[in-house]
């Protein structure tokens, strides 16, 4: 009996009431995706999004900011004045920054999967105590390669 106690279920349950009690429907949504998945014949797809859920998820992100561009709410006028203003023009270096950040917490992450904890750990307290949102662990560790000296 002690032997199927599942220590992972209750924790993406206890996961689960600690988002929605502080109102992150994001997290509270991917967790009990997470549990269907755990308690139903999808279980066997874990490694499929384990492998591929980030991509997957990054491709659908990038879609979402790219909606104003394909639907044409986005003119021609509109992109060039990013270029004319100081904040649009440090907006574009700080896209720059992130986006190379993330490559280098994809780079650390993949040499050193073992930080991924840490991260998902600190995401999950800055989700559930400071109702940051989780876009976060990417970029945290890209930071975390600056700080540690890897790439």
């Amino acid at each position: 009996m002690f032997a199927q106690f599942d220590i992972s279920f209750f924790l993406l349950l206890g996961l689960a009431a600690l988002c929605y009690l502080t109102h992150n429907n994001t997290v509270t949504f991917a967790v009990l995706l997470l549990l269907l998945f755990k308690l139903t014949p999808l279980d066997t797809y874990f490694p499929f999004l384990n492998k591929y859920g980030l991509t997957i998820g990054i491709v659908i992100l990038t879609a979402a900011m790219m909606v104003p561009l394909a639907d044409g709410s986005l003119k021609i006028g509109d992109i060039a004045k990013s270029f004319t203003t100081w904040q649009s023009l440090l907006a574009i270096l700080v896209g720059i920054l992130v986006s190379w950040l993330g490559t280098r917490g994809i780079s650390l992450i993949g040499a050193h999967p073992t930080i991924i904890n840490g991260l998902i750990i600190g995401t999950l307290i800055g989700v559930a105590f400071f109702k940051g949102i989780p876009v976060g662990p990417l970029i945290a560790a890209g930071i975390l390669s600056l700080l540690i000296g890897k790439s």
